[in-house]
């Protein structure tokens, strides 16, 4: 079997299994960066849209690898954490030069909007909010913005909630949360929910049920900044190596979307750290929905809010890691991995649990975003907009309609 790439000696080209043998086009190091830069450039309307371009360029149009081959490999990274189109773009230039071809093209893709997020980032802290209508610009993106992640509670709750076992682990999340319990209380009940819901266990089912409430009310009991033990302490600024760890948590626990990153990043830069509030979080995201760009580098503002440039390069590397990682160290384990029945029954749960947690989050979003009448009818509107419309560039009008019109309406 020949090897993909420029030829078949090279250590560095991973081969294409039998069953998909795809030629791929001889090329440079610099010429596979500048390929995805501009996959970068062009990455609008979320990654639906920015899975479609790549799946027409290197599989449909220029062949790389076999739509089966796709099909598989993409359905490998949606059970996986990490924003997809990102992992497919690091998995094909590994597939055409290696690692450091794989490490090359998850730079390319991301290095657009990593930059025009720390441009937005300067400039949101250079200029402020003291013109009165850059204020109600923005606060018009903060409540399209929350409509949009309770939009997406109901639009990832849909494909998670799919019995009662799987609602309790989602309520039970929740009610964690609400409790100020620590996250991986949740998540990992979460987890033994999904495994012994497979096994039909529903009486053990049950009594963990119980036991992790019990443990969350116990919890619930000791000072909030326990959990924030390596990430910040209240109300003080994050160090660079918190901020790492904070987006390296989030990198590893965003199943089912990218909206499954914000409660997370929210909890220690809002709840926990106290350095940020719900506003210039919602700021960050809405900003997000403008870019050429995964939702995940909102995480870039938080950190330049943080830590300046430092602090945004950290937190976006923790972030950016495993979606990295998971390709360029283990992506046939992974493949295999997930073709067992245990750890899908696993994520399962997690993902379940995972929605609790991010609608408790939109209702802590939400006292911000919603503050007056004029807001609540820009919020009911764009709501309205996001479950009527499906389109790749849904979430771009959205965030531009809502701010045209709290410029509007909010001045």
């Amino acid at each position: 079997m020949s090897a993909p790439g420029a030829g078949a000696s090279s250590p560095l080209r991973a081969p294409v299994p039998e069953a998909d043998e795809t030629s791929l086009p001889p090329q440079t190091y610099a010429q596979l960066f500048l390929r995805f830069l501009r996959f970068g450039l062009l990455a609008w309307g979320g990654p639906v849209a920015q899975i479609a371009m790549i799946r027409q360029e290197l599989v449909e149009e220029q062949r790389w690898i076999s739509q089966a081959h796709f099909n598989r490999v993409l359905a490998v990274y949606q059970v996986l954490p990490g924003p997809e189109a990102h992992e497919l773009c690091v998995y094909f230039g590994y597939l055409a030069r290696g690692r450091l071809g794989g490490l090359l093209a998850g730079l390319g893709f991301m290095l657009p909007g990593f930059l025009l997020m720390l441009l937005l980032s300067w400039l949101y802290l250079a200029l402020g909010l003291a013109s009165p209508l850059l204020a109600a610009l923005f606060a018009g993106c903060q409540v399209a913005v929350a409509a949009l992640i309770v939009r997406a509670v109901h639009r990832i709750g849909e494909h998670a909630l799919t019995d009662y076992w799987l609602w309790a682990a989602a309520v039970g999340a929740a009610c964690a949360a609400l409790l100020q319990a620590p996250f991986y209380l949740a998540l990992a009940a979460g987890a033994l929910i999904g495994i012994l819901r497979r096994q039909r266990r529903s009486r053990l089912i049950g009594l963990l049920g119980v036991l992790a409430l019990a443990i969350a009310l116990t919890l619930a009991v000791r000072p909030v900044a326990v959990e924030t033990a390596g990430v910040t302490t209240m109300g003080q600024p994050p160090t660079n190596a918190g901020l790492f760890l904070s987006g390296l948590r989030a990198g590893l626990l965003t199943f089912g979307g990218a909206y499954t990153a914000i409660p997370f990043v929210q909890r220690d830069a809002v709840t926990l750290g106290g350095w940020m509030t719900d506003a210039q979080f919602l700021d960050g995201l809405a900003l997000t929905g403008i870019l050429p760009a995964p939702l995940v580098i909102f995480v870039t503002f938080v950190g330049f809010l943080g830590g300046g440039l430092a602090g945004a390069l950290a937190i976006t590397a923790g972030m950016f890691l495993p979606a990295f990682a998971f390709t360029l160290v283990g992506h046939e384990l992974m493949e295999r991995l997930v073709e067992r029945n245990g750890f899908h029954a696993a994520l399962e749960g997690v993902a379940a649990a995972v929605v609790g947690l991010i609608a408790v989050t939109a209702l802590q979003l939400l006292p911000a975003a919603l503050a007056d009448l004029p807001r609540v009818v820009i919020f009911l509107a764009a709501l309205a907009v996001a479950y009527r419309w499906k389109a790749k560039w849904a979430v771009l009008v959205i965030v531009g309609g809502a701010s045209l019109l709290g410029m509007l309406l909010l001045r």
